[in-house]
């Protein structure tokens, strides 16, 4: 078996030291987190993680099961195989010479992006998409001259099958 990657969404109680617990499960047994995305849910008092690690199936059946059993971890789905909804953000700061600034804006009007900041040297251009959306612009832009990209990893949600569950 190969690794690949998984995104794996986890329901908490939002409590002090949950997501250091999760990091600890995945560290103490060599596995590296890819991205990790955190906020509120929809419900009070539980938040929702979106990790995204790579691992083999088998590896990644134990490691949900061992999340199952931390304390105030309410519910795991791994959504690599289901259907769900993957979405990043991330920001990118390109060198905006007078020679590429059209070149720049086409871009960004292509990629459904928005410019959110301008300097005399730079733009800044904010873009919401899949990895291969937000990896094609950035290879776009990068004989530009990218100075700096902050990215806010893989969210996603499952999809509600027709008859709404």
């Amino acid at each position: 078996m190969s690794d690949e990657q998984h995104v794996l969404s986890i329901l908490v109680e939002d409590r002090p030291g949950v997501l250091s617990r999760i990091a600890g499960l995945f560290s103490g047994r060599g596995f590296n987190i890819e991205s990790l995305c955190v906020a509120n849910a929809a419900q009070e008092g539980i938040s929702r993680i979106t990790l995204v690690t790579w691992a083999d199936s088998v590896i990644i059946e134990q490691i949900i099961k061992q999340l199952h059993k931390l304390i105030n971890v309410v519910k795991v789905n791994d959504l690599t195989e289901a259907p769900a909804v993957f979405r990043e953000m991330a920001l990118i700061k390109v060198s905006a010479k007078p020679e590429f600034r059209a070149e720049i804006l086409r871009i960004v009007d292509i990629f459904r992006c928005k410019v959110v900041d301008v300097s005399a040297e730079h733009y800044t251009v904010e873009v919401t998409g899949d990895q291969g959306k937000i990896a094609a612009l950035l290879d776009l832009l990068k004989p530009m001259g990218i100075k700096e990209v902050a990215r806010t990893g893989i969210t996603a949600l499952s999809r509600e099958n027709k008859n709404g569950h």
